[in-house]
């Protein structure tokens, strides 16, 4: 500490020293005061919104809105913190007014420092965490009362809006894509089927069905057939064995009648020959045309599948849609509006006022010893016996030599001299 080395050396540095002490202790005071009053107010406005769970449950009606509310919260304060909107927001509530000369890169930073979007999680169960949020709070920090609580309305206002639209436009998308991959689909089937009737139709295939019925007609054909070559058979071995001695009339007339059935029979072959090679003229088709006719049958009954199957999820997605723009799913509900702040929450300005003159205490006593150390001066006795070691026999105080000292010991000199006469 160079001189300094006990209270009262310090004490006494204070007391040579004041003059510089008390001036540069009153310029840190007037420094700052005057940041102190620099320095404006910043107000806290606070919204808080509560996540209200659908009014129908998911067991009997399911929104086709998929994901945990807190990714879709987090999606829409992104688009809430865009450049754009939050210009839009600063145009209609006219927040930096008086400021006409700040750009609109710094509004748009100054609006993302001054507004926080925290949401709280809802309780889990078991351990499992969904994401689910049960309550949402958005904060404005502006410089005057009346802006903060218009700000975060006007952000919770946005936020509700945005959510519900969201849901709506993500429900309905979901319901057009459904609806066009069922007409796509329809189409599709469509088109299958005019393809199989025109392949039918050059190929002279029946219709699904027929075919079965001709094979089982050509198997009913073949059997009458079997039959009437038994009977015919018969009927010759039955002419053959026409007795010779019988009368001549007699047998003539008995061959006659064998003749006409055997006649009849062989009427009755042609015919059914030819009705069964009609029916095997109709059904002769080669193999590749049966592949193609069953590759096509495959493909329309997939369709047919796939239509049942867009036709169920297309009817959720009717009852999702129905939900979201009746408002019966999960929505977003202000519960507590943004209150008027009554105090600022920056530091307060007499706080601050007090710290710099503090501040300038300190550093006037800092400039006070750094003066000390630049010039150490014995100033006495314990001081010159702790530095050399030897005990003064006499001190000899400092005598003021200045123009008033003098002009003072010259009068009292004076007074003396009269006081004498």
């Amino acid at each position: 500490m160079g001189p300094i080395y006990t209270l009262r050396d310090f004490l006494d540095m204070v007391r040579r020293r004041a003059r510089l002490v008390v001036t540069v202790t009153l310029l840190g005071c007037i420094a700052s005061v005057f940041v102190a009053l620099q320095r404006d107010h910043t107000y806290e406005s606070a919204v808080v919104i509560q996540v209200t769970q659908p009014m129908i449950a998911d067991d009997l009606a399911r929104s086709t809105v998929d994901g945990s509310s807190a990714r879709r919260i987090q999606l829409i304060e992104q688009r809430l913190m865009t450049r754009s909107m939050l210009l839009d927001i600063v145009d209609k509530l006219g927040i930096y007014a008086d400021t006409p000369a700040m750009k609109a890169s710094e509004i748009v930073t100054n609006m993302r420092q001054s507004i926080s979007i925290t949401g709280v999680a809802a309780a889990r169960e078991g351990f499992a965490d969904d994401g689910t949020i049960s309550v949402l709070t958005i904060t404005a920090t502006m410089g005057t009362p009346l802006m903060a609580q218009q700000v975060a309305d006007e952000f919770a206002a946005r936020l509700v809006e945005l959510s519900v639209q969201t849901r709506i436009q993500q429900a309905r998308e979901t319901l057009e894509f459904f609806a066009e991959k069922e007409n796509a689909i329809k189409d599709e089937l469509a088109r299958l089927e005019d393809e199989v009737t025109q392949f039918r139709f050059e190929h002279d295939i029946s219709q699904p069905g027929v075919i079965e019925l001709r094979r089982g007609e050509i198997a009913q054909l073949n059997q009458s057939l079997l039959e009437i070559a038994r009977e015919m058979i018969t009927l010759r071995r039955a002419a053959d064995q026409v007795n010779e001695g019988e009368r001549p009339a007699t047998a003539r007339r008995k061959l006659a009648e064998l003749q006409e059935e055997i006649a009849t029979l062989d009427a009755q072959n042609t015919l059914l020959s030819e009705r069964k090679a009609e029916l095997e003229l109709a059904l002769q088709t080669s193999p590749q045309v049966e592949r193609q006719l069953g590759t096509l049958d495959r493909q329309i009954q997939q369709l047919q599948n796939q239509l049942a199957s867009i036709v169920e999820r297309r009817s959720e997605a009717e009852v999702g849609f129905r939900l979201e723009n009746t408002s019966q799913s999960e929505r977003l509900t202000i519960i507590e509006a943004a209150s008027w702040p009554d105090f600022p929450v920056s530091g307060g300005r007499k706080k601050l006022a007090i710290m710099g003159g503090f501040a300038g205490f300190i550093f006037a006593i800092c400039a006070a010893f750094a003066m000390e150390l630049m010039r150490p001066v014995l100033r006495t006795a314990a001081q010159m016996e702790r530095e050399t070691g030897l005990m003064p026999v006499v001190s000899v105080p400092e005598l003021k030599t200045d123009a008033r000292s003098i002009k003072r010991r010259r009068k009292l000199q004076q007074k003396a001299r009269q006081s004498r006469v």
